[in-house]
């Protein structure tokens, strides 16, 4: 397994010990990386070796950068150290079962498949923001990708888990082929998908942990993923404007004067969208339900949705970039 790792997010040493727990028959490394020996990642991953000492977990530290991405460029440094045949790369904000490995394993061995990649549900660690921003994907990523791919207008591939062979990682060009690519996880999808082999969905539900501590962290961040997935599906994307209909809602009832019609047609949306928050609460790996914050997480989706447009830059780890035509990305 591969973990790239950017500084110590509160709810690292969890995420990275919920890998370390594994309950798989067969050989098992993780590999951690970091671009400097003094980056705050180090302490943690230590902690997590001192903690499980039959693990084989190794960190690797390497400051040389590869194109402009930055997560490809660490994972790029990390690729020497790899042993094993089957790769799964998952960012450091993922928490899983102890049945992770066994299952995606499992789901990667069936007829055609070059790919496993997985869903996730928002999972809270620390207080109000985190809750609003994991209440955006149980609300509306969750839902929106479930339906798109039961109706065939999505074909995913997240960086919460991305697991393949070592030798169609080979036949797409090695990580090396994104490096300067802003949605590589959908761009290593396509190019398997190229190789006439199936990218599948395991069958559960990752957790995707938030700790965002202010509005303006959650809202960068949002902004950025946002506008990587319009830059991926620019049509599909627009037309997920059907999805926010609560905006809509409360714009037809001060349109109409506060008309009865108007005032139920809110009160029917409201109920939908409670009712598809208790349903997401029942799917395992996230943090509860998020019924109390369906109002302003709906209306909040929408105006990053508007924003969204305003430009097609995109701020990541500190940096700016501006994203071409074909999904490169270049500092800015």
């Amino acid at each position: 397994m591969i973990k790239p790792l950017y500084g110590a997010e509160p709810e690292l040493v969890e995420n990275l010990a919920s890998f370390s727990r594994q309950v798989y028959n067969a050989p098992l490394q993780i590999v951690c990386g970091v671009q400097s020996s003094t980056d705050s990642a180090v302490e943690i991953v230590n902690q997590v070796k001192t903690e499980h000492p039959d693990v084989d977990l190794t960190l690797v530290s390497n400051a040389a950068r590869h194109g402009e991405n930055p997560k490809i460029s660490n994972i790029i440094n990390i690729m020497p150290f790899v042993r094993n045949g089957i790769i799964i790369l998952s960012d450091s904000d993922i928490r899983v079962d102890a049945h992770y490995v066994g299952r995606v394993v499992a789901a990667l061995q069936q007829p055609g498949v070059g790919l496993v990649t997985c869903l996730y549900r928002g999972r809270a660690v620390s207080g109000a923001w985190s809750r609003l921003a994991a209440a955006a994907v149980d609300l509306h990523f969750l839902p929106g990708v479930l339906v798109g791919t039961a109706l065939g207008l999505a074909k995913p591939c997240f960086g919460s888990t991305i697991a393949l062979r070592a030798e169609t990682l080979q036949r797409i060009g090695g990580f090396d082929a994104f490096a300067d690519t802003l949605a590589d996880d959908y761009a290593m999808g396509e190019a398997v998908r190229g190789l006439g082999l199936e990218v599948a969905i395991a069958p559960f539900v990752v957790g995707h942990t938030f700790a965002e501590t202010s509005f303006a962290e959650l809202f960068a961040h949002e902004l950025r993923w946002v506008r990587t997935i319009r830059l991926v599906d620019p049509w599909g994307y627009a037309g997920s404007i059907v999805t926010h209909p609560l905006p809509f809602a409360l714009a037809a009832l001060v349109l109409s004067g506060f008309s009865i019609t108007a005032g139920i047609f809110v009160v029917m949306t409201l109920a939908c969208r409670t009712l598809l928050s208790i349903q997401v609460a029942g799917i395992p790996g996230g943090s509860g339900s998020s019924i109390a914050l369906v109002p302003v997480r709906d209306l909040l989706s929408f105006v990053v949705f508007v924003v969204s447009f305003v430009s097609g830059k995109v701020s990541w780890r500190g940096r700016r970039y501006e994203i071409n035509a074909d999904g490169s990305m270049k500092h800015m």
